[in-house]
């Protein structure tokens, strides 16, 4: 069974930074996918970005499955992302409440689009471009935002931000409990 790795969360500087390209193929990179599929499931989460857990790389993992409505015709997907590159969003914005493994306890309505069309290679290097919908666009959308230093908290209304804020200052100082292993940065 693939490692567990400790969630960095909210205050980490590696959550603030643009991710670096990998040059594929690289088993260790695959290996590494993997492990961080481990840790996504073994957290409960839908998604995990490279920086979540310390490594500041263009790489996310995420299994949408859970997300999907049981009447809805979307299938979600489990897939990992390396180097992705989001071409085009487009649709009429809609808003969803999102939480993040990294900010433990807190969940805000983030505006998103519905449709994306991105680029993005597998472990052995290949190039795709695919389109994704729904919530797989939504998981998809909140990972990239990692992977470009953005959090869910940067796109929520500045009140809400202020009205968030010893919330987060709790998070960062470690005074949350989570049922996954966490870092917090003080």
């Amino acid at each position: 069974m693939a490692d567990i790795l400790p969630i960095y969360g909210y205050g980490f500087s590696v959550l603030k930074r643009r991710a670096v390209a990998i040059d594929l193929p690289d088993e260790e990179k695959a290996a590494f996918a993997e492990t961080m599929f481990a840790t996504m499931d073994a957290s409960d989460g839908v998604g995990l970005a490279a920086p979540q857990v310390g490594v500041s790389e263009r790489l996310f993992v995420i299994d949408s499955r859970a997300m999907i409505d049981a009447e809805s015709d979307e299938q979600g997907i489990r897939k990992a992302f390396f180097n992705p590159e989001i071409l085009e969003e487009s649709g009429e914005q809609f808003g969803y409440e999102e939480g993040c493994l990294s900010i433990p306890g807190i969940r805000e309505n983030v505006e998103r689009k519905p449709v994306i069309r991105m680029r993005y290679q597998d472990a052995q290097g290949k190039s795709h471009e695919e389109t994704f919908e729904g919530m797989t666009a939504r998981v998809i959308q909140h990972e990239y935002d990692h992977i470009e230093g953005v959090l869910f908290i940067d796109r929520i209304n500045p009140l809400r931000k202020r009205l968030i804020k010893k919330r987060l200052l709790k998070v960062s100082k470690g005074e949350f409990s989570t049922t996954y292993k966490i870092k917090y940065p003080r």
